[in-house]
């Protein structure tokens, strides 16, 4: 086999595996967790009884580094480098790795140089090259991307929702923190008005995305969060694809944590409901996947934003 073919062969190896990355699942309405909960966005949410362990980090976010103190509190933020996965120097070194030893393998000679003769390294020699460059990077970046240390918070226990107030229907209990970490913001109270509010944005926000009703989303989320589901959107569209989600319904929900920082307000709330949430072809309407007949169950962390005298958005989701 010639120099030539081995190298196409190789090409062709790269773009089928990254076709396979980019594509991902067809069902996948929304991918990771992103957005942004104010100077709370890398520190983790408090537990609750129904999401007791570790959210997902924020993996995609427009706020600014906890490195950089100087992060505005709320608004859509574009600094010069964005954090998040492979983001700052890991990815810098990882996409550097890629290009020198993948390039080079391509050329007939990976990272010794050298260029010698006959049929270069192959297609095996050109997968160990990949192997051992993913090594690296994900090696580089989890050495990189240390958790940096949150300020010290106070202990959590759980109680109900301020004093004298009855719950009902599917709201339990909420989080209660003292007024130590004021770096972070001080705690606010929410109220059966405002946990109602929660609901409506969940249920609004599921129809208007299934319906790819940009004027509704525009309208209950802050821009950062406008911006990643329009992106969803415009992904499902140019693949052929639209994602139908009908019947949002909030089986229970608990408020995480609720805080005042500048003259913003912030509540994490960690939600479990259900949807039908089935992929279509976009001109057949056939099913590619999900059931519209069986609704599936989601725990998320969903954290809403308000400003002084607005009303309630979504400003980040988290997996649990």
């Amino acid at each position: 086999m010639t120099k030539h073919k081995l190298n196409f062969l190789g090409l062709l190896g790269i773009a089928l595996a990254l076709s396979l990355i980019v594509m991902g699942p067809a069902d996948a309405r929304r991918g990771g967790s992103f957005g942004s909960r104010g100077m709370r966005t890398y520190s983790s949410p408090a537990p609750t009884a129904m999401a007791p362990g570790s959210a997902s980090p924020v993996q995609r976010s427009m706020m600014q580094s906890p490195l950089q103190p100087s992060a505005p509190a709320y608004g859509p933020q574009y600094p010069g480098s964005r954090t998040g996965s492979f983001g700052g120097f890991g990815g810098g070194l990882m996409g550097g790795l890629l290009a020198g030893g993948l390039i080079g393998g391509l050329m007939g000679h990976g990272w010794g140089g050298g260029g010698g003769g006959g049929g270069g390294v192959g297609m095996l020699g050109l997968l160990l090259q990949i192997a051992i460059i993913g090594g690296i990077a994900w090696f580089a970046f989890k050495l990189f991307r240390r958790p940096i240390a949150a300020p010290a918070f106070p202990s959590v226990s759980p109680s109900p929702f301020g004093a004298g107030t009855v719950t009902s229907g599917p709201w339990g209990a909420s989080q209660q923190f003292g007024e130590a970490a004021s770096e972070r913001g001080r705690p606010i109270s929410i109220g059966p008005s405002d946990r109602d509010a929660f609901e409506r944005l969940l249920i609004d926000i599921q129809d208007a995305f299934g319906h790819e009703d940009y004027g509704r989303l525009r309208e209950r989320t802050t821009p950062e969060i406008m911006s990643y589901l329009a992106e969803e959107l415009s992904q499902n569209a140019t693949h052929g694809r639209r994602n139908d989600v009908t019947g949002t319904r909030l089986i229970q929900a608990d408020v995480s944590e609720a805080w005042r920082e500048r003259d913003a307000d912030y509540a994490t709330v960690a939600l479990r409901y259900e949807s039908a949430d089935v992929m279509r072809e976009r001109t057949s309407g056939a099913i590619v996947s999900g059931d519209p007949d069986h609704p599936t169950e989601v725990v998320e962390l969903w954290t809403f934003v308000r400003e002084a005298g607005a009303p309630w958005k979504l400003s980040a989701i988290q997996e649990t």
